[in-house]
């Protein structure tokens, strides 16, 4: 029945237990391996939705089922009784919410995805951690929430309210609301905006996927704005360190967000690359050459990324700094043996 407390016997074992939503995505995935290696209890929840390859999402949980302290739940964050339910079952001490409605273009043809997924299952997670307990809630944010800001690197500090997507507004819109939940009922909360997370077992609609599918097949790659962007890009491995340094500090009440016990971080590698030196290394590591189709900048999308990452490095002595290379090479053969290229 909803909303009926834990018996006290236990207490102990719910509280061990950390919630990671999307936990069958690429970064859900890797940071509940992470925290599963850790010693760490995990209930990882994911709706298995078919925005890409459902497959490839099953093949992650494979491997978190037979991880020692992992089970799963499948539902869908929009259901508010399935999502209330499992609160009052678990009452997590940490909740870290992964999962979203991702994708920039997609966002222009499918809004009201988003708002069910990134708006109306971000206020259930909200609600839940406000009535069971949680003392900390660690949120997926997103660099798109930068919009058309051109000071750079971004910085925490800068204002972020012309998004020019629908995608970063939805994201915008989780910071906002997880601040006034911080202020309204104490709920500590951190938000991390990712810039450009790439790496083994990665989703197949960002560009190292798409570029390598393409190259493979013999089918042109798409550059946008005649390949003339840059991307902060940002090693899956960096971002679950970040997590793992952040899961038991609990934000203190921030003077410069009215005393709420809220944070946001940038999670970036403080790096951009010439989306051109990408391809190349990606070319160099499947030893071909890509075709390539020039084409005009695409509506949502920005030319440069750049993270200010200060403020992380100063609260958690850690910024993200695998080198493009490295993390290209490791993709690549991550994608060639999953694949059997």
């Amino acid at each position: 029945m909803i909303g009926l407390p834990v018996p006290s016997h236990l207490d102990s074992i719910a509280e061990n237990e950390i919630l990671v939503t999307g936990a069958a995505g690429f970064i859900g995935f890797h940071v509940a391996r992470q925290l599963l290696a850790e010693g760490r209890r995990i209930v990882g929840l994911d709706n298995l939705n078919s925005y890409y390859d459902p497959a490839l999402k099953r093949a992650r949980l494979g491997i978190l089922r037979d991880e020692r302290g992992f089970s799963f739940v499948q539902n869908d964050l929009a259901d508010r009784t399935a999502m209330a339910e499992l609160f009052a079952g678990h009452r997590f001490a940490t909740v870290i919410h992964l999962a979203a409605q991702a994708g920039v273009r997609h966002s222009i043809n499918q809004p009201h995805a988003y708002v069910d997924a990134n708006l109306e299952g971000f206020l259930n997670i909200l609600e839940g951690c406000r009535h069971h307990g949680c003392r900390h809630l660690i949120y997926a944010s997103s660099s798109s929430v930068y919009g058309a800001n051109t000071k750079l690197p971004f910085s925490t500090q800068d204002r972020a309210d012309h998004p020019v997507s629908f995608y970063a507004a939805t994201k915008r819109a989780n910071e906002l609301m997880a601040h006034s939940y911080s202020h309204l009922y104490r709920l500590p909360v951190t938000g991390l905006r990712f810039f450009t997370i790439y790496g083994p077992w990665g989703r197949p609609d960002m560009a190292l996927f798409l570029f390598a599918n393409a190259i493979v097949e013999g089918r042109p790659i798409k550059l946008f704005n005649h390949g003339r962007m840059k991307r902060d890009f940002t090693y899956v491995d960096d971002v679950t360190r970040v997590v793992s340094r952040l899961i038991d500090r609990i934000p203190p009440d921030n003077p410069n967000a009215g005393n709420a016990p809220a944070r946001v971080y940038n999670v970036g590698n403080h790096h951009p690359e010439e989306l051109m030196h990408v391809v190349g290394l990606i070319e160099k590591e499947l030893g071909r050459t890509a075709a390539k189709e020039m084409l005009p900048m695409q509506p949502g999308d920005v030319l440069e990324t750049f993270a200010d990452v200060s403020d992380l490095m100063r609260d958690t002595g850690f910024s993200p700094s695998t080198p493009i290379e490295t993390g290209v090479r490791n993709f690549i053969a991550w994608y060639r043996e999953h694949y059997k290229i």
